[in-house]
């Protein structure tokens, strides 16, 4: 908080669990960003709920982008993605997401706030590479029976929300990818062979639903390919890294993840 404070940042305390923490938040300001996730022991998302009913008091914003997860579609065996696409949530995490959207738009809607909802894949950044599951030999599917996998950058999801801020149209959900999708086992190749570490393990996708955890599992069975072009034409986004391959090679092969 200080270091937002001393940028000229103005910072409020709540706690998206305690509904009487967020009435601050009424009129404070006309554009909003919401990159809270629902919390995992609960049907819907509550704390979206709580948030929506202390913004929607005395002044209502002129827009909100929310970041949601590529979750939302399920599985669809590799297939292209768009945002029309059958939404497929099999996970209650992905559920939760579904419940959120919905909720957002109606109150969109009712309020006549214009929402932007961002499905967004899997994050990453320097900071945020599968370093500590590559030097823990966390096997990957093997390519016969591989899964589909999409990325983005976080800084080209921070430059999203900002252009959905200005160009977003109310209730409007955007895929939010790079330009290249991979499929899971090759993406662990990649930053493998770029920091010199050994490749994951191939084994047949039983065997790796066996050995990790299920909420790595859920990511990894899972297989589509996310259509962003919609990103492209209405938000008129730029990539700054179109492909993980691109962003890898600009950053040194002897950093390390500071988490580890």
């Amino acid at each position: 908080m200080a270091r937002l404070r001393a940028a000229g940042v103005r910072v409020l305390v709540g706690d998206l669990d305690q509904r009487a923490t967020l009435d601050r938040l009424a009129g404070v300001a006309d554009r909003i960003v919401y990159s809270a996730p629902p919390a995992s022991d609960a049907d819907g998302d509550a704390r979206l709920r709580r948030t929506l009913a202390a913004l929607g008091g005395r002044s209502v914003a002129r827009r909100l982008v929310y970041i949601s997860t590529s979750g939302v579609y399920g599985d669809h065996g590799g297939a292209a993605v768009p945002e029309t696409a059958q939404q497929r949530a099999a996970s209650p995490r992905a559920r939760r997401r579904v419940a959120a959207e919905q909720l957002l738009r109606d109150w969109g809607r009712r309020l006549g706030v214009a929402t932007a909802i961002l499905r967004a894949p899997g994050i990453y950044a320097a900071d945020r590479l599968p370093l500590a599951r590559l030097r823990a030999g966390t096997p990957a599917i093997r390519a016969d029976e591989d899964s589909w996998s999409n990325h983005i950058h976080a800084d080209d999801l921070a430059r999203a929300c900002l252009l959905a801020l200005l160009r977003g149209r109310g209730g409007r959900a955007f895929n939010l990818c790079d330009d290249q999708p991979l499929r899971m086992g090759d993406y662990f190749d990649a930053v493998a062979d770029h920091f010199g570490l050994p490749r994951p393990p191939r084994l047949p996708r039983e065997a790796v639903r066996s050995r990790v955890e299920p909420m790595l599992w859920s990511f990894m069975a899972e297989s589509r390919r996310l259509d962003n072009r919609r990103a492209r034409r209405e938000l008129r986004l730029r990539l700054r890294h179109p492909t993980v391959a691109s962003f890898l090679e600009t950053i040194d092969g002897q950093a390390r993840d500071p988490r580890d």
